[in-house]
């Protein structure tokens, strides 16, 4: 859009406009010497710095390890995968857990020399829940090895209550919960697990397990 036209009705305000655009030009320039100085002082300044600074090399990351490829024959792969072997056989899927639950509605568990207070206590609250492991969208067998290997450096780090979510199976195929008699049955097969529960509504309810850990042994 053009500017409008200024009207003039007396010589003295001809005049006057002249000045101002006259004061605006001048302006312009200032500000436009002032630009290209600053560019000037800028290119100066970093040359010089250049001067003294000399080749500069970046540091390295002290963050970043520098490891060789894996090689067969690698100890240190040979022992994931025997650890891995470990958490696999550590809990068995033929494994029968029904006959040491308890024949309440929520199928807790505790084991042998386990007072019945202990799970009432877990139902309760009173341990408070410190770690939480949720076993949603993972295949059995991912499933047995997150659990496994989480009760383990729950237990290693004197975790003593734990939250493990099993889901309520209503997105699986028959609306049955795949997981939640094969949680069961590892669980009753962690040494580490003295007793489970099933969680109270506000903790996940029939979907999720209140898992009480042993102390670590001093």
């Amino acid at each position: 859009m053009s500017a409008r036209p200024v009207k003039v009705s007396s010589l003295a305000e001809l005049k006057l406009v002249k000045r101002e655009i006259e004061a605006q030009a001048l302006q312009r320039e200032q500000q436009a010497a002032e630009a290209q100085r600053r560019q000037r002082q800028s290119a100066i300044e970093s040359n010089l710095f250049l001067q003294a600074a000399g080749a500069v090399k970046p540091l390295p990351d002290k963050n970043r390890a520098h490891l060789k490829p894996a090689v067969a024959g690698n100890p240190i792969m040979q022992y994931q995968r025997d650890e891995k072997a470990v958490l696999k056989e550590a809990i068995s899927d033929e494994f029968d857990s029904g006959t040491l639950l308890e024949s309440d509605d929520q199928l807790s568990f505790r084991r042998p020399g386990i007072g019945a207070d202990i799970t009432r206590k877990l139902r309760r609250g009173d341990w408070s829940i410190q770690r939480q492991l949720d076993l949603h969208g993972l295949r059995r067998d991912e499933a047995r090895e997150y659990l496994s290997s989480f009760i383990r450096e729950a237990h290693q780090q004197g975790i003593r209550c734990v939250r493990v979510v099993h889901g309520k199976g209503l997105g699986s195929p028959g609306k049955e919960p795949v997981l939640k008699s094969r949680v069961h049955s590892w669980l009753v097969q962690k040494n580490e697990v003295l007793a489970f529960v099933q969680a109270k509504p506000a903790d996940g309810g029939a979907g999720a397990l209140l898992v009480l850990l042993a102390p670590v042994r001093s």
